[in-house]
Order: structure tokens, then C-alpha cells, then sequence
């Protein structure tokens, strides 16, 4: 069976919609409860339902053949596989945002609040920017606003929960959107099937964006 990692939640779901419609249905998950793993031996697969953050540690240790996660993941963890293609799903982007008003003193250490530690400290190290990480988990937003830091390096959609709290982005520096990873050795060992599932999802996706 093709072992696929699938995230927990909206992407999650719209990926598997996805994968159903070319040719990889599993009726099992129409009623999934509580239950995690799910088996379609008909279409030769088998699903697992995990956290985003885990996707890539699944791939990586061979687990999972193929799995699905963010950009943003990719970057902070850089799990050790193949990403293979760009499902187009799931898109945000990776920014910079302060206070409004702030401005920048150049000749101290820059605070900044992130979840995203090692993506931040790549992107002010290609500036020769001196750092502080302040490494939080949620309400990044606060930070700034409190005095916690001077800026926020977070995902950016809407932009709607900055605007409430008075904060505006200085800079976006990387898109994101779900991405298909494989483990190496299942890509050398089942790299027909393996390409032909990327090859159809990236097809769907076009078609889909065409309207047919």
C-alpha cells in the first residue's frame, strides 16, 4: 500500500478530496470518529491522519511514502525528504510586522517574537541583522504591543488579526502553500507510482484553477 501522511484539519481535508478524486478514495474516512489510520486496500492506500508539525518527521523515517505540509513547516524543521510539488492549497505568506508607526533603530539588537525561530533567524541573518528570538507559541501579536519585542515574524493571511491589533507588516519574504513531500528510499523504490500521484494532484489543481 502507498503510505500517506495527511494533516489534521482544513488542509488536511482538501488534500484528501483531492487524492479521492484521482483515484486514491478511502470510504473509511467519511466516517472517521476518533480513529487515525485508514485502509483502502481496493485502491491500494492507506491514510494517516497526524499533527502538521509531525508530517515531515512521518515522511522522513519512512513511515509515510508521501505526505503533505505547509512551506512554513518545510523551512522551521527541514525534515531530511524529497518535496515534490506545489499543491497551490493553503496559501499565506511568511512576514515581518510591527506596531504602526514603528520605526527600526538600526545600532541595537532587533527583539522579535516568532514561532518560526530558525525561518526568522535565516532571514535576518541573510541582512547581517542582529537578533534576539523570543520563541512563543501563540498570540504572537501581543508581543510588540506589550513591549515583549519590537517586531513579529509570523504567517500572514487575511491580515485581518493585525489590522485589530494595530499591527502592519513591514515586509512579506516568503510564500507559502502546501507542499508534497516523499521519503527518499520509497521515491527510489516506488518512484512510478509515487510521481504518477504527484503528476495527477498537480494536473487536478490546474484543471481545477481553469474552472474544468
Amino acid at each position: 500500500m502507498l503510505n500517506i501522511a495527511l494533516p489534521k484539519g482544513r488542509l488536511g481535508d482538501q488534500v484528501y478530496e483531492m487524492l479521492a478524486e484521482i483515484g486514491y478514495a478511502c470510504p473509511e474516512m467519511a466516517h472517521a470518529g476518533r480513529k487515525l489510520i485508514f485502509e483502502s486496500p481496493e485502491n491500494n492506500v492507506r491514510y494517516m491522519l497526524v499533527k502538521p508539525s509531525d508530517v515531515g518527521i512521518y515522511v522522513e523515517h519512512g513511515v509515510a511514502d508521501i505526505g503533505i505540509l505547509g512551506k512554513d513547516i518545510l523551512e522551521e524543521t527541514h525534515p531530511n525528504v524529497y518535496e515534490l510539488a506545489d499543491l497551490g492549497l493553503g496559501k499565506c505568506r511568511m512576514a515581518v510586522a510591527a506596531p504602526r508607526g514603528f520605526v527600526e533603530d538600526k545600532g541595537r539588537t532587533l527583539r522579535v517574537a516568532t514561532k518560526f525561530a530558525n525561518i526568522a533567524k535565516a532571514y535576518y541573518a541573510r541582512q547581517n541583522r542582529d537578533i534576539e528570538i523570543i520563541h512563543l507559541s501563540g498570540s504572537i501579536e501581543i508581543a510588540p504591543i506589550v513591549g515583549l519585542s519590537d517586531v513579529i515574524v509570523d504567517i500572514v493571511e487575511s491580515g485581518s488579526t493585525l489590522r485589530e491589533n494595530n499591527l502592519v507588516v513591514l515586509t512579506e519574504f516568503m510564500p507559502i502553500s502546501a507542499r508534497l513531500i516523499a521519503n527518499k528510499t520509497s521515491f527510489l523504490f516506488h518512484n512510478e507510482q509515487i510521481t504518477a500521484v504527484a503528476a495527477a494532484m498537480t494536473d487536478r489543481l490546474t484543471r481545477k484553477e481553469e474552472g474544468r
